[in-house]
């Protein structure tokens, strides 16, 4: 594939050509990615550029290690946001010409890559298509139940409406499969692990719906809007619609219109916002979407903690990396109300646990060995709701340096459970409180400390994170993962994930666990925790039998009771 864009570079008398890891939708997890199919690159973010004589590979400091390993050979590897484009452009005496396909591009985020360093020349060409020209399966969409999500559709567009009369917009495009689902409450299977519909629509200010799709997949809610005013299109028919509807002032989404479709709608319509007030919106669960995730995370909490059980109380650790995913996954499939993982199992042992986003393959399959920490991530996408969990387990006795790290990262973990909202209100001055007992000794973690989750949607969600860099106001109803760690390159990783979400009680705002399973006892110092710190870990262990035991065996109840 390299070699096919240096062609075009030459043919297009360009200097370069950016390939991302997104495809058209925009997604975070895709059946495709073009990034690995040019760098090998297998993680979720992250962007390549090809020069005529050298190629750059970007990505954050989740990737940097996976990088390397990957696309060290043919690469060179920079970690955002330390390094941008931009940075490396700059002192360039003439700009570069570079090339992108503006149907994979939105302007916000060329801008935020070179700001103004290159020229940047659309290439209208697919230069992946014959690589990706293999046959997806397809899925119907289908819609969810009011019990399930706890407000109809029609609801949900009456509240968007509103918005829009009070900003004097007449057109939402909304081009995020995601803000789709959560609008008109379907669901679809065109990712690997999450729920996405891939389509967008535009809603007008009369409630007149423009839905874009495969046709192939809609054949069974059209039957559930027959009594709204909707109108379902083949996917690519936007340029239509938008010449036989009115002139007049649209909003859409600057992280998910692409160029190519930006354009088209600047050509004859008033762009007023780029901002897609539906993610905010969809941050705020209601009361039904809160007890189902509940409901959800009890039942994920059951698996994983019979699982912890098994793992826990081998004789003989003679485990692969894989057969401990798969393990895993077999007791979640126990559950009836469990469909697939909200993402790819993370088992990282050793050294693997390193790398933050590990996944094992063939090549990197590492066997467990009992001196080994695991570092465990891993969730479920059930019919109630999306979960999200990380545990870090010994089997044997580890060294004091590691139980003393395993002991700070959790108590950043109880401090970001207990923090006060309305005094906090933000993500960032969250973070603060997650990494301040790693930063005490010098050490640090290069990820935020936790990502706002959808209900039965994506596992990774905004605009709420607890991140340095995040001031959005943490809101009742949101939710968000709680996850520090710390990770030393090639000996392992440690990570503690709860998934919380935010509850109001006598007008104050606080944390309130989601995840309920057992964190390894024999990984903590004691007498490194305050008072407060040993009552917040035995209420949680006393509230996870609670829970929990009323689902397990004899044996295993006995083994979760001894951690209280």
């Amino acid at each position: 594939m390299i070699n096919k864009i240096k062609n075009i570079i030459i043919k297009k008398n360009l200097d370069g050509y950016i390939v991302p890891k997104n495809d058209k939708f925009f997604t975070e997890y895709s059946k495709i990615s073009n990034l690995e199919l040019v760098s090998n690159f297998s993680g979720s973010a992250g962007f390549a550029i090809i020069l005529k004589n050298k190629n750059y590979l970007f990505v954050d400091g989740r990737y940097t290690i996976q990088a390397k390993k990957q696309s060290g050979g043919k690469f060179k590897i920079f970690e955002i946001p330390l390094i941008w484009p931009r940075n490396i452009f700059k002192s360039s005496k003439n700009k570069l010409n570079i090339g992108f396909d503006p149907k994979l591009f939105t302007y916000s985020s060329l801008r935020h890559y070179f700001y103004n360093t290159c020229k940047l020349s659309p290439v209208n060409e697919d230069l992946f298509h014959t690589a990706n020209s293999k046959k997806l399966n397809i899925h119907k969409f289908y819609k969810l139940d009011k019990k399930i999500v706890g407000e109809s559709s029609k609801s949900k567009i009456n509240r968007v409406i509103k918005i829009l009369n009070k900003k004097k917009i007449d057109y939402l495009f909304v081009s995020a499969g995601e803000n789709v689902c959560w609008l008109m409450n379907i669901r679809g299977k065109d990712l690997p692990n999450s729920p996405i519909a891939n389509c967008n629509l535009i809603l007008t200010k009369n409630r007149e719906i423009y839905f874009f799709s495969d046709l192939n997949k809609i054949s069974e809610i059209k039957k559930k809007f027959i009594n709204q005013k909707i109108s379902f299109y083949e996917e690519g028919k936007l340029f239509e619609i938008l010449r036989s509807i009115k002139p007049g002032i649209f909003c859409i989404d600057g992280k998910t219109c692409s160029v190519f479709n930006e354009e088209i709608i600047k050509s004859r319509f008033i762009i007023k916002e780029k901002n897609d007030f539906i993610y905010y919106l969809k941050s705020i669960k209601n009361k039904t979407e809160i007890k189902n995730m509940m409901k959800a995370h009890i039942e994920d909490g059951v698996a994983l903690t019979k699982f912890l059980y098994w793992i826990k109380n081998l004789k003989k650790i003679n485990l692969t990396e894989q057969q401990v995913e798969k393990k895993l996954e077999n007791y979640r499939k126990q559950n009836k109300n469990y469909l697939y993982p909200s993402f790819d199992t993370i088992a990282g042992s050793g050294a693997n646990g390193a790398i933050i986003h590990y996944r094992s393959n063939k090549k990197s399959n590492r066997k467990l060995n009992r001196n080994d920490l695991l570092l465990l991530d891993s969730g479920g996408q059930y019919k109630w709701g999306t979960t999200d969990v990380t545990r870090t387990i010994c089997f044997s006795e580890v060294s004091k340096k590691i139980k003393e790290l395993f002991t700070r990262v959790l108590k950043g973990h109880i401090a970001v459970a207990q923090s006060d909202i309305k005094k906090d209100q933000t993500g960032h001055n969250v973070d603060k409180k997650a990494r301040q007992n790693l930063n005490n000794i010098g050490l640090d973690y290069r990820h935020g400390t936790g990502h706002g989750v959808g209900f039965f949607l994506n596992v990774h969600e905004g605009p709420q994170s607890i991140s340095k860099n995040n001031y959005i106001k943490l809101e009742e109803g949101m939710i968000v993962s709680n996850e520090p760690g710390y990770y030393l390159e090639n000996r392992f990783g440690i990570r503690i994930e709860n998934l919380v979400f935010i509850k109001k009680f006598r007008n104050k705002l606080f944390f309130e666990n989601l995840t309920f399973a057992p964190i390894d006892k024999e990984l903590i110092v004691e007498k490194m925790l305050t008072r407060n710190e040993k009552n917040y870990l035995f209420n949680y262990h006393l509230e996870t039998y609670s829970k929990i035991a009323p689902f397990l065996n004899k044996k295993q109840k006995k083994w979760l009771a001894g951690l209280i």
